[in-house]
C-alpha cells in the first residue's frame, strides 16, 4: 500500500482552537499543506516548555509528510522585542549580537533532540518593510490610528469577529484592560501595532514616525508573505492563543480581507508541580540542563507521550519512566540484524499505528502499538528469527514520525541513563553506574572466569555490584551482555 492510497483510504482529523471540535482535515490546495508556528523570542536559552512546542509541531509535520501531503512548515523567529532590548541592555551588548547567539543555540538544542528545520525560518528583522505596508493598510481602513506619542494602534472593535478564537466576547474584555501612562489609546483594549522610537532603542523609519514592530504585526505579515493571505494551519502553544492569535487574526484579516487561517493547533503546556513552566515564574529548566542529566532521545520521548494537546508534568520520576519505556522497546530490538522493509503500514500494526496518528496525533496511542510490536518481536525472536527481524524492520519505520527508535539498540542501552556529574546530592547517585563501558567489559569478563573456575559465590556478588550501579547483566546461551538501568 503506498503513501498515496493511505491518505486517501484514511481521514486524518484534528481539533481546531477555532471551531473547538475535531475536523476532518481538508487543506485548501488538494495534496499541499501550509502550516505556521510561532517560533521563539529568542533572548535567551530555551526551556522545556519551548521543547515541546518545537517537538509538537516537528512530530505533526513529519506525520503530514508520512501521509504523503507536500509541506511547507514555516516557523518564525522574533528577534527584535521587549524582552530582547532588556536583555541586551542587561549584558552591555548589541541587540543583534544577543539574538544572533541565541538563534544558534537554538538550532543546536533542535539538533540534539532530533527536531528537523523547519523549510522557512523567517526572522521579524527582514520583515520590517512589509510590516509597515501591513499597518499602512490597516490605518487606510479606519482599523488603526496613530497616537501623538508615535505608536499605531489597532481599533479592537473596528473588527467585527475579535475573540472568534479565544472565545472571548468583546465587552468581557474592558475589565482586564488598562491603559499604560505614556499610552495614548482610544479604547483601553487596542494594541500596540508599532512603538514610537525611544532613545537608545533599534528604530526604522515610518510614515507616522519612526520605531518599531509590535510583537503581534511579526507574525501576521510573516505568515501572509511566506504562505500567502490563506493557509492551512497556525499552530502554537495554548498560552499564544489570546492575546497573540487573536490580535493575529485581526490584524490580518482586515489588512487582506481573507480568512487567515482555516485550523488552528494548539500544543499543552509542561507543568512543574502543576504550574506552567515560564522564565517569568523562575520554575523552568533550560533544553540543555535536562541533556546534561538524560539522554536526548529519552526527553524526546517524555516529550510526545502525551498527546500534545495535554499539559505534562516534568519530573524526574516522569523521566526516569521515559528510560525506563525505551528501554523495553530497544530489549526487544537488541541483537536482531538490521533488515530493509517494503512497506511498516500494509499490517495490522500499521493500520492501527495510522488509525492513532490521524486522531489528532495521537502519539500516546501510536506508542503502543509500537510497545505490542515489542511484545511480539520478544515471543518470537528464538522460534522465528526471520519473522523477528521483519517486525523489528517494521517498528523501526513506524516510530520513524516520531523520531524515536532509531538508534542502534546495543549504544543506546549502554548509554548511561542518568547523568551522575550533574546530579544534586543524593539524586539518583545510587542507581547509576559511574563505571565506563570498558570497565564493566573487563568486570563481566572477570564473572566469566569466576563462572568457568566455580567460583560462584565472586560471580554472583560481581552481579551484584554492578546492580547496585545500575548495570544490569544478562545470561544467554550466546553469553553476558549487559545495559544500564534507572
Amino acid at each position: 500500500m503506498d503513501q498515496e492510497a493511505i491518505r486517501v483510504e484514511r481521514v486524518l482529523r484534528v481539533f481546531n482552537t477555532l471551531t473547538q471540535k475535531k475536523e476532518a482535515f481538508e487543506p485548501l490546495q488538494a495534496g499541499r499543506v501550509r502550516m505556521y508556528v510561532c517560533g521563539i523570542t529568542v533572548y535567551d536559552y530555551c526551556h522545556l516548555g519551548h521543547a515541546r512546542m518545537l517537538l509538537a509541531f516537528d512530530v505533526i509535520a513529519r506525520w503530514l509528510r508520512q501521509r504523503g501531503f507536500d509541506v511547507t512548515y514555516v516557523r518564525n523567529i522574533t528577534d527584535i522585542d521587549d524582552k530582547i532590548l532588556r536583555r541586551a541592555v542587561e549584558l552591555n551588548e548589541e541587540f543583534t549580537t544577543l539574538t544572533t547567539r541565541f538563534i544558534q543555540e537554538l538550532h543546536d538544542d533542535e539538533r540534539k533532540l532530533g527536531i528537523q528545520e523547519p523549510d522557512i525560518e523567517p526572522r521579524a528583522t527582514h520583515y520590517i518593510e512589509q510590516m509597515i505596508a501591513m499597518i499602512q493598510t490597516l490605518i487606510d481602513k479606519g482599523c488603526a490610528y496613530a497616537a501623538a506619542n508615535g505608536d499605531v494602534y489597532y481599533s479592537v472593535t473596528s473588527f467585527d469577529d475579535y475573540g472568534k478564537l479565544s472565545h472571548k466576547k468583546i465587552d468581557e474584555l474592558l475589565a482586564g484592560a488598562r491603559v499604560e501612562v505614556d499610552e495614548l489609546k482610544k479604547d483601553p483594549r487596542d494594541f500596540a501595532l508599532w512603538k514610537g522610537a525611544k532613545p537608545g532603542e533599534p528604530q526604522w523609519d515610518a510614515p507616522w514616525g519612526a520605531g518599531r514592530p509590535g510583537w503581534h504585526i511579526e507574525c501576521s505579515v510573516m505568515a501572509t508573505q511566506n504562505l500567502g493571505d490563506s493557509f492551512d494551519i497556525h499552530g502554537g502553544g495554548t498560552d499564544l492563543i489570546f492575546p497573540h492569535h487573536e490580535n493575529e487574526i485581526a490584524q490580518a484579516e482586515a489588512a487582506t480581507g481573507c480568512h487567515f487561517a482555516k485550523y488552528w493547533l494548539h500544543n499543552g503546556a509542561v507543568r512543574v508541580d502543576k504550574v506552567k513552566m515560564s522564565k517569568s515564574l523562575g520554575n523552568f529548566f533550560t533544553i540543555r540542563e535536562v541533556l546534561e542529566k538524560y539522554p536526548a532521545e529519552v526527553v524526546r520521548y517524555f516529550l510526545i507521550a502525551s498527546q500534545y494537546r495535554s499539559a505534562i508534568n516534568y519530573s524526574d520520576e516522569n523521566l526516569q519512566n521515559a528510560r525506563k519505556a525505551l528501554d523495553r522497546i530497544y530489549l526487544a530490538l537488541r541483537d536482531i540484524p538490521d533488515r530493509a522493509t517494503v512497506d511498516a503500514f500494509d499490517n495490522d500494526y500499521g493500520e492501527r499505528f495510522t488509525s492513532a496518528m490521524d486522531d489528532d496525533f495521537n502519539t500516546p496511542e501510536a506508542l503502543a502499538v509500537l510497545f505490542d510490536m515489542a511484545k511480539a518481536i520478544n515471543t518470537c525472536k528464538a522460534s522465528d528469527p526471520d519473522k523477528a527481524a521483519d517486525l523489528a524492520a517494521k517498528l523501526r519505520l513506524l516510530a520513524s514520525p516520531l523520531g524515536v527508535l532509531q538508534l542502534n539498540a546495543e549504544e543506546f542501552l549502554k548509554t548511561p541513563a542518568f547523568n551522575v556529574q550533574s546530579a544534586t546530592a543524593g539524586e539518583c547517585v545510587a542507581s547509576t553506574s559511574e563505571k565506563t563501558d570498558d570497565e564493566i567489559e573487563a568486570l563481566v569478563q572477570q564473572r566469566e572466569k569466576a563462572k568457568q573456575a566455580k567460583k560462584y559465590s565472586l560471580a554472583d556478588k560481581i552481579r551484584a555490584d554492578l546492580d547496585q550501579q545500575g548495570v544490569v547483566l544478562e545470561d544467554s546461551r550466546e553469553g553476558t551482555s549487559w545495559r544500564r538501568k534507572y
